[in-house]
């Protein structure tokens, strides 16, 4: 099995999933889970170079800069990596109206119920 070394001290392990590892957006103040997406190994270098979250997106088969087009940017103040080095933890400040492209500020906005339905729940920001 191969991993791409970034550094001397860190390999991720990109080729356990096709090239892809899970990229969980953190809010850096409220500790809110964002959004979850994918980075490859250029997406993982280009959000450490420019410390803007840059993601792969599956649909379109590109880079994805979180906020290019919405203007709801992450920047970067921390990336870590689990014990496997196989998902990626970017701890975010979250700009603009919010990660998600529903215009929420977190993707994670609804929950099951014990009776299986699902239900918005309230904004988890903090002011």
């Amino acid at each position: 099995m191969e991993s791409d070394k970034l550094s001397e001290d860190l390999m991720i392990d990109f080729e356990k999933s096709g090239g892809l590892v899970p990229a969980i957006a953190q809010d850096v103040r409220t500790g809110a889970v964002l959004m979850l997406a994918y980075m490859n190994r250029e997406a993982l270098k280009t959000t450490l170079r420019e410390g803007r979250a840059c993601y792969w997106s599956r649909s379109r088969r590109e880079l994805w800069r979180k906020g290019a087009t919405s203007g709801d940017v992450q920047v970067v103040r921390e990336v870590r990596v689990d014990c496997d080095q196989d998902t990626i933890l970017l701890l975010v400040d979250q700009t603009g109206k919010g990660a998600c492209h529903t215009g929420e500020w977190t993707c994670f906005y609804s929950r099951i119920t014990p009776q299986g339905e699902i239900e918005k729940i309230d904004d988890e920001r903090t002011a």
